[in-house]
């Protein structure tokens, strides 16, 4: 990244609370590379709060092939919703991206991620509080990793935020897809509450600030 970074969007969060559809299988190489209509395909992970907010997000970028909301980074095995939710299984609530590397750059992904939540408010989003909200990366190769590593680095040398980014960047352990219908959850609840208080409003952000990522 060569060029000075501005990351627009304003930061707004109220609690997440309470319906979607299940996710399409997909079909991994030996490589462990997603192939879809013969087309290569990378993986992202992001944990960054809410996952109705992050999976809504990323869904209409171009070059996303799909989004999965999920459990990551904890130690008990095949969360639940429920469980995540007390904090004591460890798990972040996050979303794993399919992704074209032809179409969009990982450093894209990387220019979302952090102008659509607060990184430098530990383990919450606004009145979402708890180890399950952090802000934490989970690479999946090493290039990911060191990404990840001098963004935030640019960020925090350029003063983006007042205060120190708390965002860890972690190697990806299991990730378990959260229940069906926290899938596509804002396609499918855009006139909930929540979803039009907080998701909503950042949505349209997103699309004034970053129209040329955008799908048409």
């Amino acid at each position: 990244m060569k060029k000075a970074l501005t990351l627009a969007l304003a930061v707004v969060s109220l609690s997440c609370q309470s319906k979607a559809s299940p996710e399409k299988a997909i079909v991994k190489s030996n490589k462990g590379e997603i192939k879809m209509d013969d087309k290569k395909f990378e993986t992202a992970i992001f944990a960054g709060g809410c996952f109705w907010c992050t999976e809504a997000f990323f869904t209409d970028l171009k070059g996303v092939e799909k989004v999965v909301s999920g459990y990551i980074g904890g130690k008990t095995e095949n969360p639940t919703y429920k469980e995540v939710c007390s904090g004591y299984t460890g798990h972040a609530e996050a979303i794993k991206i399919t992704f074209n590397p032809d179409e969009v750059a990982y450093e894209d992904l990387l220019e979302i991620f952090f102008a659509t939540h607060d990184p430098t408010t530990l383990n919450r989003q606004g009145a979402d509080v708890g180890t399950q909200y952090r802000s934490e990366i989970f690479y999946t190769t090493d290039a990911q990793k060191d990404t990840a590593e001098n963004f935030i680095k640019l960020l925090t040398d350029q003063h983006i935020y007042d205060k120190k980014i708390v965002t860890k960047v972690t190697k990806a352990p299991v990730f378990y897809p959260a229940e069906d219908y926290h899938q596509d959850y804002y396609a499918q609840n855009s006139n909930q509450p929540y979803c039009s208080a907080v998701i909503t409003p950042k949505l349209e952000k997103l699309k004034k600030n970053y129209k040329s990522k955008l799908k048409q």
